[in-house]
């Protein structure tokens, strides 16, 4: 693994900043699925809607895919074929213990200006424990942030905690959206305080302020991941999950989220804009409610990818997206049974911002 040229100045001292995810993408990096136990009876059904996804982000970008050997990859070629997947699809020998990329993955922070002797990029390489410790092993999904560095030619720095990129979000220009009930949460950083993990977010990320929700969907495995709830559409805009029925589970959570972004600020003490995106019905499988949100959305270079529940709902997910995305494309794409595996696109991706 490569190291960063100042090993003791923070990322933020050092110049990088963590990029919003419409920013410019070299690539996205994706790791294919192949743990039965994520998708318990429909593990078959989950290859054809990721050969999609796939296939769509190759009109748009660069896309790395993690396979365990030789015969992974033919088998990824081979659905990658019927979903006429073309453009430039790289794959790497990296074993993974799960599909979660997202979460795995380098995070990676861009200098901003890319110019004098630091380099253009930096992967930030966090400790990964499976969400809590919940899904062991892990240990090839902890080599993978290294991985991708090495093979990009990016110094790679550790975080030094625990922390999974489905559970912050950037808007580019300094604010940083996470939630309490992940990050908080005393199976990942319990020798550290919250403010001690703020600090960290502020150093390793380049980040100035860091705004925190509360609790996440019912259903949602990580704790709270703040994928599920708001996402940054805009420098000072967000999207965020609303449920109507007030006798749904999550109609709490949610209003109190609502509440906590009607107050919060940007760094110049704006208000944000806020953006209601609906909840999709209640998914039930064998007698558990799945995290089907819509704000599990991945934005790549041209296309947005927005999981659907086959509901009117995915209408007016898309339709919203749409207004932010002008010139993108935004492409739903059947998760009725990805989500059985407890994430939706978002989660299944990590993108590689372009160097300055």
């Amino acid at each position: 693994m490569s190291t960063s040229p100042t090993a003791d100045a923070t990322s933020k001292q050092l110049g990088y900043r963590l990029p919003a995810e419409w920013e410019p993408h070299e690539a996205t990096w994706l790791s294919w699925p192949h743990k039965e136990a994520s998708w318990p009876g429909k593990i078959d059904t989950i290859f054809p809607v990721y050969a999609q996804m796939v296939a769509a982000l190759a009109r748009s970008e660069t896309v790395h895919i993690n396979v365990n050997d030789a015969a992974m990859e033919a088998k990824a070629r081979r659905f990658l074929d019927g979903a006429q997947a073309a453009g430039d699809i790289r794959f790497h020998h990296y074993p993974t213990n799960d599909a979660w990329c997202r979460d795995h993955g380098a995070i990676i922070l861009i200098h901003h200006d890319g110019r004098g002797s630091k380099a253009a990029r930096l992967a930030i390489d966090w400790d990964y424990n499976a969400w809590g410790n919940k899904y062991p092993p892990h240990d090839f999904d902890n080599l993978i942030p290294s991985r991708m560095a090495d093979t990009l030619g990016i110094p790679c720095r550790k975080g030094g905690m625990v922390l999974e990129g489905g559970s912050i979000d950037s808007n580019g220009a300094g604010v940083l959206l996470t939630t309490e009930g992940c990050l908080l949460n005393q199976n990942r950083n319990p020798q550290l305080s919250r403010d001690q993990i703020e600090t960290r977010l502020l150093e390793m990320l380049g980040v100035e302020k860091v705004l925190w929700l509360g609790d996440g969907i019912v259903g949602d495995d990580t704790d709270g991941h703040i994928d599920d709830l708001t996402r940054f559409v805009g420098p000072r805009t967000v999207v965020t999950a609303i449920e109507d029925d007030s006798s749904d589970a999550n109609f709490a959570p949610l209003q109190e989220n609502l509440g906590r972004l009607e107050t919060i600020t940007d760094l110049d003490g704006r208000s944000l804009e806020i953006v209601p995106i609906p909840m999709p019905p209640p998914v039930v499988y064998e007698g558990q409610r799945l995290p089907a949100s819509y704000a599990n959305f991945y934005i790549a270079n041209t296309v947005v990818l927005l999981p659907t529940y086959n509901h009117p709902n995915d209408e007016i997910a898309r339709s919203t997206l749409a207004r932010f995305f002008p010139d993108r494309e935004v492409i739903g794409l059947d998760c009725l049974d990805v989500i059985w595996g407890l994430g939706a696109f978002h989660c299944l991706t990590q993108q590689v911002p372009a160097a300055n």
